[in-house]
């Protein structure tokens, strides 16, 4: 006869996990996508509070589906992230000193790279501070903080953030990611890579970067279990959380944190804002790479990570929508609004008062 074993106690939070099903399949609704997905963690733990991903499939009779739904996307999936990239490239170049806040960048629509003009998504911002170069999401601006970074410095921390490896989370299948060659990559790879393009990333990776920033600047390592316990509730084991590397200071992650916040009330993340709260967030819209090698035209990866409030924050999430067919082609205006209902529930349901400015 079978003999009962240990008992798992999970970081997942059962009413959470609930609330991100919930807006998962509206999504999968509203937007029509090939697939979709949303994670959540505790920042100051790394504990993982929600996952799922879709399409799903019913585990007990798995054999009925494709085998592609078997996989977890969050952690076995890898593709070009587009703007949530973004906030390492800010956070090394504001570490390192290469910008500050206070500076001004001009932006005429392209910026100039191994003799080839690459492009900004708009026309041209013009002149911005480099605050909005971060709210407006712009390309050359980012592009010029990775070339002044130099690619050895940047990679630094590209890999601090713990990109390029396992986040070391106890699930089975994570997917490392694929970046560039240090040794080997253009003035062109470093310039595309400043923005999300080029780089190979999970979700997760993602995520756990947005959770650093929460964190004060500290990388933690993501966990699903919490303790192992007998059939009669006896400790068999615990497990701690495990912080990894101090990637940024304290007060970079501060910084960029309220800098995050603002555009989420006034860039291109207002779609995402939360009522009552002040929670900082970046987009992401990353091109879908075709078949036989380049980009398609009519489908993206659209994305949004965040974390709040940012007074104390408590929960980081980060949303995916693979291959939209509905809608618009825009990581604000459709991961977004997944994001903002996952977070608006959970700030009710944990009964987390408004922010300061709000209250």
């Amino acid at each position: 006869s079978p003999i009962d074993g240990y008992d798992l106690v999970l970081t997942i939070d059962e009413v959470i996990q609930h609330i991100v099903e919930r807006a998962l399949d509206k999504a999968m609704v509203d937007f029509a996508p090939e697939s979709a997905g949303v994670i959540a963690v505790n920042p100051k733990t790394g504990g993982i509070l929600a996952l799922a991903g879709r399409p799903d499939f019913n585990p007990q009779h798995y054999g009925d589906y494709p085998a592609s739904y078997w996989r977890n996307p969050l952690i076995s999936n890898s593709f070009e992230p587009g703007s949530t990239f973004k906030l390492v490239t800010i956070s090394a170049a504001l570490e390192e000193g290469v910008v500050t806040f206070h500076d001004g960048f001009f932006c005429p629509g392209y910026f100039s790279a191994g003799g080839r003009n690459i492009k900004c998504w708009s026309a041209g911002h013009g002149p911005q501070s480099i605050k909005e170069v971060l709210w407006n999401s712009c390309n050359p601006g980012f592009m010029s903080m990775g070339t002044r970074l130099g690619k050895e410095r940047l990679f630094d921390y590209i890999q601090a953030y713990g990109f390029g490896g396992r986040t070391g989370i106890d699930l089975p299948g994570e997917n490392t990611g694929i970046l560039f060659n240090v040794d080997t990559m253009s003035s062109v790879d470093l310039a595309v890579a400043s923005f999300g393009q080029g780089n190979a990333v999970t979700p997760l990776q993602q995520l756990m970067t947005a959770a650093a920033l929460a964190n004060g600047g500290v990388l933690m390592k993501p966990m699903v279990v919490q303790e192992v316990r007998t059939e009669s509730g006896e400790l068999v084991e615990r497990y701690e959380p495990e912080a990894i590397r101090q990637v940024i200071t304290p007060e970079t992650a501060e910084e960029l944190t309220v800098v995050l916040a603002d555009g989420v009330e006034r860039g291109s993340g207002v779609f995402a804002m939360v009522e009552g709260y002040r929670i900082a967030g970046k987009t992401g819209t990353a091109q879908k790479i075709a078949p036989g090698g380049g980009y398609l035209n009519n489908l993206f990866i659209l994305s949004y990570v965040g974390y709040g409030p940012i007074d104390d924050p408590q929960i980081a999430v980060y949303v995916f929508v693979d291959g939209a067919t509905r809608g618009p082609n825009w990581g604000g205006q459709v991961a977004g609004p997944v994001f903002k209902e996952v977070m608006t529930e959970v700030m009710r349901y944990w009964n987390i008062p408004p922010s300061a400015e709000f209250a």
